[in-house]
């Protein structure tokens, strides 16, 4: 008989979380396309960014659930070019921010497509005053097959049948087209989107059937509260960036009456007046004891994407320094969250150096509540790890950051400057 959770402590709360994304279970032997596919199906996307200083951000995650595995493998699944008759299995779109999602959800994001078509949002009347580059895109689409974008380019600035506005309209008619849904990415050639029209990647099956925009966004709640474990109203507002408070309140209470979310009280879990947030916990969650896992989580990892959620959960304050100046940046360029059982203990900024075969840890920090000695020798075999994973035959430490000196050590590792630590 299944006992419905009323409250969970915050740490019951942080192993429920961990637990429904597929951490802190025993990583397989032996990683296949299968495995890969069953931790994506856990997450529900697989959120993509092209900053590249350690590892490519979708690649991270499965690395973070099931440990090292052949990238190629993920390659092969997320990026095999596809086509209406022998689709691939994923297909690119905005279903967090841009992410890989199961080719099968086309039809989930009918609501999404009709609002960019209906100019909602950051599209605004930009589609209106551009329906001619739009339309001379979508033409070399039909005309040509998939394309990348530099293919388009080459017309754009060679064109003598009259202007092609400039190449910066081109672009972004591409992506009105794609976030439309006329257009879906085909694949890609190194990181370079292959554009084409949907008819032509999409099967037939998945055009014009989108489900209604009430049933779409239960199911993705749904999907959410599961891959969340215990959450509150805005982190299944969240989880898919639906963007629609009310509506994600009226799924809720529906899967309420159904049986799959039950109300819970969390620890700490309090609104800005200090009364008790809602929250909910899904009836497949489990709350496990306890939770044994080291992780360096990229910051597109649903398990922290969620910057509010991240600090209820594990009192992590995260944002990522990319576009902050280097001299003003206080833990580094691209820090990643390192997940120590059920804590997030520090952050580590890592710098994949191929040239010379080394992973750079250029700063390292801990969180007041970490455990330094335990946590060290831990931290030091995941680098390992990482570095392997990377093919990196070596390891050096900056000497910025107040856990250097403690991973330094146990890593045996020689030491390298780091420029916001000069004069320091």
């Amino acid at each position: 008989m299944r006992v419905v959770r009323t409250t969970l402590s915050k740490a019951e709360a942080r192993r429920t979380a961990l637990a429904a994304q597929g951490m802190g279970g025993a990583r397989p032997g032996a990683t296949t396309t299968r495995s890969l596919s069953a931790a994506i199906a856990r997450m529900g996307v697989l959120q993509i960014d092209s900053v590249n200083v350690f590892a490519r951000s979708h690649y991270m995650p499965l690395f973070s659930r099931i440990g090292p595995y052949d990238p190629a493998l993920l390659d092969r699944l997320v990026f095999r070019k596809g086509r209406a008759e022998r689709p691939a299995p994923y297909v690119e779109y905005l279903a967090h921010e841009a992410a890989f999602m199961p080719t099968d959800d086309w039809p989930l994001w009918g609501f999404r497509r009709a609002d960019v078509v209906a100019r909602s949002g950051r599209w605004g009347a930009w589609a209106a005053d551009n329906a001619d580059v739009i339309g001379r895109v979508r033409a070399e689409l039909a005309d040509r097959g998939p394309l990348r974008p530099a293919d388009i380019e080459s017309v754009v600035r060679t064109s003598r049948g009259g202007p092609w506005w400039d190449w910066d309209h081109a672009k972004r008619a591409l992506e009105y087209l794609w976030a439309g849904g006329e257009v879906a990415i085909a694949g890609r050639e190194g990181f370079e989107r292959v554009y084409g029209l949907a008819e032509h990647i999409v099967p037939a099956h998945l055009l014009g059937v989108d489900a209604p925009r009430q049933d779409a966004v239960r199911e993705l709640v749904r999907r959410a509260a599961k891959a969340s474990g215990v959450a509150s109203l805005s982190d299944l507002n969240d989880y898919y960036r639906l963007r629609d408070q009310r509506a994600v309140r009226e799924a809720v209470d529906d899967l309420v009456e159904a049986g799959e979310l039950s109300p819970v009280r969390v620890e700490g879990w309090t609104d800005a007046a200090g009364r008790a947030l809602p929250a909910w916990i899904h009836r497949d969650a489990r709350v496990p004891r306890g939770i044994e896992q080291t992780a360096l989580l990229t910051p597109f990892d649903p398990v922290v994407w969620f910057r509010d959620r991240a600090e209820r959960l594990f009192d992590f304050h995260y944002r990522i320094e990319i576009y902050v100046p280097q001299p003003k940046r206080r833990f580094g360029y691209y820090s990643l969250p390192v997940v120590v059982d059920d804590r997030v203990v520090g952050r580590i900024d890592l710098k994949a150096d191929r040239g010379s075969s080394a992973l750079r840890v250029q700063s390292a920090w801990w969180e007041e509540h970490a455990s330094t000695g335990h946590a060290s020798e831990r931290i030091a075999a995941e680098l390992a790890r990482a570095a392997e994973w990377q093919g990196l035959d070596r390891i050096t430490v900056s000497r910025w950051g107040d856990a250097t000196e403690h991973l330094a050590a146990v890593l045996d590792a020689e030491r390298h400057d780091h420029p916001n630590a000069r004069g320091m």
